[in-house]
C-alpha cells in the first residue's frame, strides 16, 4: 500500500483472488492452519508529530487471522464467501451492493457490519478500492448547480436547472465529460439546508455547485466530491452544524474515515475549507439564547476524543482552536438557527459574508473444510 496505488483491472484481481485462495488450500491440504495478514491503516492517532505516520500510506501493523481461534475462523469463513461473490461479479462484469451480498448468506453473516468488514479486508488484501470489486453503494448524496457530466453514457445536466437536486453518481469511476462554470463547490451537512438553498435559488444567484451527503457522507458522495475538486481546481467550502458531530462530518470529508483508512487517498478532499458554523457565529450574528443548546455529556466526550486526533494538532490547528471554543462556551446550535433573523438570511447574508471573508478563491491556493470447499470454488470458478 505504500506510494501511489495503481488501478487494478478485473483480470488482475481475479488472478490475485486465485493465488490467495490457492495458498489457503495448500495450507489446508498439508494440515496447516492458513495465516492471513490484514494490514491496519489509520487516519489519526494520539501521538506527537515525530511519532505520527497517519498521513502516509504505510500500514501500522497487521491483524493476523488463523483457524486456531474460533472468532478468526468465522471471519475467514465470511471473507472467503464474500471473495467468491466478488470473483463472480468480476468474471461476469456485474455489480452488487453490500446489501445484496449480505442476503446471499444471511444466517452466516448475521449482520451487515460483518459483510462490510469482509469487504474492507478484501480491499486491503488485494490492494484495491471497493468499486474495483464491483461492489457498489446506494448513493444518498445530492448535487445541484453549475455542472454537467455523463455516467455510463447517460448525461446529467444540472446547469439547465441549477436549483434542482440530482442524485450523486453511484459509479463515480464512470463519470466523464465534466463541464462546469462554477466558481466554487459548497458542501452542506444536511438535506434541510440543501433544500433551503434550492428554495432560495442560491445556485442561480451564485455560480457554484452544492453537494450534501445528508449527514455522514457515503463513499460515492466523497468520491464524487474528490473527483470534482481534482478536475475543476476550484475552492471547496463546507458548512456544518456548530456541534461535535457536524465537526466530525467535516473531518470525514477532509481526512477520511477510520473504517476506510486504507483508501483515504481516493476519498479525502485535502483542500476543503471550513466555512462554518463556528461557535462565535451566535454572537456575531446575534442569535437569541433560545437557539442555543447546552452540550450534553455525550457531546463533551465527543469533543474530548476529537481534540486528541493528531491531524488537528499537525495539519489544522485553527480547527482545533474552534473546537476548543465550543468546549469552553458549552453550547451548540444548528445551521437552521440562522433563520431566526429571516428565512433567507443563510443564503443572502451569512454565506456571502463567509465566502468573502475567506479571501475569495485565493484560499484554495493557500491550503494547497468449508474453507477448503470455498477455496476450491474460488480457484476453479
Amino acid at each position: 500500500m505504500e506510494g501511489k496505488r495503481s488501478t487494478p483491472t478485473p483480470s488482475d484481481l481475479i488472478q490475485k483472488i486465485r493465488e490467495f485462495s490457492r495458498s489457503i488450500l495448500v495450507d489446508l491440504c498439508n494440515g496447516r492452519s492458513p495465516v492471513i495478514f490484514i494490514n491496519k491503516f489509520r487516519t489519526y492517532c494520539k501521538n506527537s508529530a515525530e511519532n505520527c505516520f497517519c498521513s502516509s500510506n504505510v500500514p501500522v501493523g497487521a491483524k493476523v487471522l488463523t483457524l486456531r481461534k474460533q472468532p478468526h475462523a468465522h471471519r475467514i469463513d465470511v471473507l472467503l464467501r464474500v471473495l467468491l461473490i466478488v470473483q463472480q461479479l468480476l468474471q461476469e462484469n456485474k455489480h452488487a451492493s453490500k446489501r445484496d451480498i449480505y442476503y446471499t448468506y444471511p444466517s452466516v453473516f448475521s449482520d451487515q457490519s460483518v459483510v462490510d468488514r469482509a469487504i474492507n479486508d478484501i480491499c486491503i488484501v488485494l490492494k484495491c478500492s471497493r468499486h474495483n470489486l464491483n461492489v457498489v453503494s446506494v448513493a444518498k448524496g445530492l448535487v445541484m448547480g453549475w455542472v454537467r457530466y455523463s455516467e455510463g453514457g447517460k448525461k446529467f445536466d444540472c446547469i439547465s436547472s441549477p436549483n434542482t437536486a440530482q442524485p450523486v453518481p453511484v459509479q463515480v469511476e464512470d463519470v466523464q465529460d465534466i463541464l462546469s462554470f462554477a466558481e466554487y463547490i459548497l458542501v452542506v451537512e444536511k438535506e434541510s439546508v440543501f433544500q433551503r438553498l434550492a428554495n432560495d435559488k442560491f445556485c442561480s444567484l451564485n455560480r457554484c455547485i452544492v453537494i450534501t451527503g445528508r449527514g455522514y457522507p457515503d463513499v460515492p458522495t466523497r468520491r464524487f466530491l474528490r473527483l470534482l475538486a481534482e478536475k475543476l481546481h476550484i475552492p471547496v467550502y463546507c458548512l456544518v452544524d456548530s456541534d461535535p458531530y457536524g465537526f466530525d462530518i467535516l473531518a470525514t470529508y477532509r481526512f477520511g474515515s477510520l473504517e476506510m483508512a486504507y483508501d483515504v487517498e481516493f476519498l479525502c478532499v485535502p483542500n476543503i475549507c471550513w466555512l462554518g458554523a463556528f461557535t462565535s457565529d451566535y454572537e456575531k450574528f446575534a442569535l437569541p439564547s433560545q437557539c442555543l443548546l447546552p452540550l450534553t455529556t455525550e457531546d463533551k466526550n465527543k469533543i474530548e476524543a476529537l481534540l486528541q486526533r493528531c491531524y488537528l494538532q499537525h495539519e489544522e490547528p485553527h480547527w482545533r482552536l474552534e473546537l476548543q471554543r465550543m468546549q469552553e462556551k458549552g453550547v451548540k446550535f444548528e445551521i437552521e438557527a440562522l433563520s431566526v433573523n429571516s428565512l433567507s438570511f443563510l443564503t443572502k447574508e451569512y454565506l456571502p459574508s463567509k465566502i468573502q471573508c475567506t479571501g475569495g478563491h485565493t484560499i484554495f491556493l493557500q491550503i494547497s473444510t468449508k474453507f477448503e470447499g470455498l477455496s476450491h470454488c474460488l480457484i476453479d470458478y
